[in-house]
């Protein structure tokens, strides 16, 4: 008993002794703080942590500050808390009026700033679940099943400095496990990550998105949705985008080539217009020429069937006694030769003066087809043309056109041989009618230097008239295969002619489609003549835009704060999970303290 009474007087000087030197260095240490040595604070970071609740509702913020101190001393930080803790060491952080004062020793210094309720973030999110189309509360869908359906908003905090908002990225993130099928993320990354899919998303600065994630889940849980924000960093290789301006310039050098092409061919079409249109006028007269003449064929026959009669009559007549015939109409049959003769010439001078016409047309349609481009695209160009970036449309229709060209000189390549034979045509007919109607001029000349017929001096006169007579027989008969020919050439013509007629046609809505893509193609080429320069403008401002390298941190607890490096924040809300059923579990016994054990001694 006495052993024992004496450990206890041991034991309580010890506690005296500890108790006084606690009291002693206690009082060392407020004597030092009472000095006030000034410390060197050389940067600050800042980690924002904040905690949603499942709809993205804020529910606390706190802030994690590091120091970098260089030399030890009083540190003085700001940040409107509702509470401190250090992090680093037992000693005493005091806040007083939005200053807190740190006795820091030299190196890293990191304490915890609770912020008050009234904190908020740079950023509103509201997050919505909808369970096969119906839409549901959070805390209604651990452990359903079906289609999920998950909206995740985000956007400005207006009554906060928009500071962060217009410079810092969004990384918002979330675990979905494997298990789940059809998995989308419209926007977002998805990666494996163990035994559950990682989903991304990035929001750039200054940017409002809506996310999206579907899934067909069962016994639905979902741990919190991670949301990071970091200042923009984002790295632009420059060297790439210089490739892709040349490749612009590539292309809008493609392009003016392609609007001088078509140029070149609006010219050559419009040439083939032009040509085709007389070719057709040229066309109709030679038809309404061969239409009259071959209408009148008939009555030519018949008028030179008159004439041989009349002939033969007159020379029959004249047979025997010339003294008691009464030939006085002899002297009117020169002037009725000659009559038709005139009309005959006509003929023949309108045909000839068709086939210079017809000449001319031709030598221009030919002048304009032979300038339609004989080569054809290969399937290889035609994919290249498509592939190039210029508008489909407009592609569509330079290859539509390329085909009516090419069918219009295919056409004319296969009836060529009738377009070269009608001009030899034309002259044969001019010259056949010009030599009957130089016969009939000659007959009708041979009657005029015969004696009077009343004379009685018919001899020769008989003798010529018969002469002409027996002629004449051969002349008909000429001049009823002529007028069989030409009554052959003029049906057939008519459907030459209406080929004529579509094919002018059809180069007319050439010329008029050529115009058009012509009008196209001189838009084009003037939006992308300088497309590299404004390519390299919307560069220069997408890079001014999301390039933030020359922004500097600002505290977000207090603009007092100096010396920021870094401001990060990291967010995020609570899961979705089913409760767990708690085990009931016998109480432990309670281990007896010191007191206890020493009051046992007595």
């Amino acid at each position: 008993m006495m052993r024992i009474k004496q450990c206890l007087l041991v034991m309580i000087s010890l506690l005296i002794v500890l108790t006084s030197y606690y009291s002693y260095g206690n009082h060392a240490l407020k004597e030092a703080a009472a000095q006030k040595t000034e410390g060197k604070l050389t940067s600050k970071d800042e980690v924002v942590y904040a905690a949603l609740n499942a709809n993205g509702e804020q529910n606390e913020i706190y802030v994690v500050n590091t120091l970098d101190v260089a030399k030890p001393g009083e540190i003085l930080d700001f940040g409107n808390y509702r509470s401190i803790k250090n992090l680093t060491d037992l000693s005493e952080l005091v806040q007083e009026d939005g200053t807190v004062k740190i006795q820091a020793p030299e190196g890293k210094f990191y304490y915890q700033g609770n912020m008050k309720d009234d904190a908020q973030l740079p950023w509103n999110f509201a997050i919505s679940y909808k369970l096969n189309g119906e839409e549901a509360a959070p805390s209604e869908l651990a452990g359903k099943s079906g289609h999920l359906t998950i909206n995740i908003d985000t956007a400005a905090n207006e009554t906060v400095d928009p500071v962060f908002y217009d410079n810092y990225v969004l990384q918002v993130s979330l675990l979905l496990p494997n298990r789940y099928d059809n998995i989308e993320a419209s926007g977002g990354m998805i990666a494996n990550a163990g035994k559950n899919k990682q989903i991304t998303f990035t929001v750039l600065p200054g940017q409002n998105k809506s996310l999206e994630v579907q899934a067909d889940v069962e016994n639905f849980e979902l741990q919190g949705i991670e949301i990071a924000a970091v200042p923009s960093s984002l790295p632009f290789d420059t060297a790439q985008m210089e490739d892709m301006t040349e490749d612009m310039s590539t292309l809008s050098d493609a392009i003016g080539e392609l609007h001088r092409g078509v140029a070149d061919l609006k010219e050559g079409v419009s040439q083939l217009n032009n040509g085709g249109t007389q070719l057709q006028e040229g066309s109709q007269q030679f038809q309404k020429g061969m239409n009259q003449i071959g209408n009148s064929s008939s009555d030519i026959v018949g008028a030179s069937s008159s004439i041989r009669e009349a002939l033969v009559k007159i020379s029959q007549s004249l047979t025997g006694n010339p003294s008691a015939k009464d030939l006085t109409s002899l002297n009117e049959l020169p002037d009725g030769l000659r009559k038709l003769a005139n009309g005959l010439t006509e003929s023949a001078n309108g045909l000839s003066s068709l086939q210079k016409n017809y000449s001319q047309a031709y030598s221009s349609l030919a002048s304009a087809i032979e300038g339609i481009p004989a080569g054809k695209l290969t399937d290889g160009e035609v994919a290249a043309l498509r592939g190039s970036g210029a508008d489909a449309q407009l592609v569509e229709k330079v290859l539509a056109y390329y085909s009516a060209a090419q069918k219009v000189r295919g056409t004319y390549t296969n009836t060529k041989q009738v377009f070269d034979a009608v001009e030899p045509s034309l002259k044969q007919s001019s010259g056949a009618v010009q030599n009957i109607s130089d016969q009939l001029v000659s007959i009708a000349n041979d009657l005029s230097k015969s004696p009077d017929m009343n004379s009685g001096d018919l001899g020769e006169l008989q003798k010529g008239l018969n002469a002409i007579a027996a002629n004449y027989r051969e002349f008909h008969s000429g001049l009823v295969h002529y007028t069989d020919g030409v009554t052959q050439l003029s049906d057939n013509y008519n459907d030459l002619n209406a080929g004529i007629a579509n094919l002018t046609n059809g180069t007319g809505e050439l010329e008029k489609g050529v115009n058009e893509l012509h009008s196209g193609t001189a838009e084009l080429n003037q939006e992308t003549k300088n497309l590299p320069d404004q390519m390299q403008e919307e560069i220069n401002g997408m890079i001014e835009e999301y390039d933030k390298s020359d922004f500097i941190p600002v505290s977000f607890v207090s603009p007092k704060n100096e010396k920021v490096y870094n401001v990060q924040f990291v967010i995020k809300t609570e899961s979705i999970e089913l409760e767990e059923q708690k085990e009931e579990k016998d109480e432990p016994v309670k281990e007896k303290g010191f007191w206890d054990r020493l009051q046992e001694l007595f």
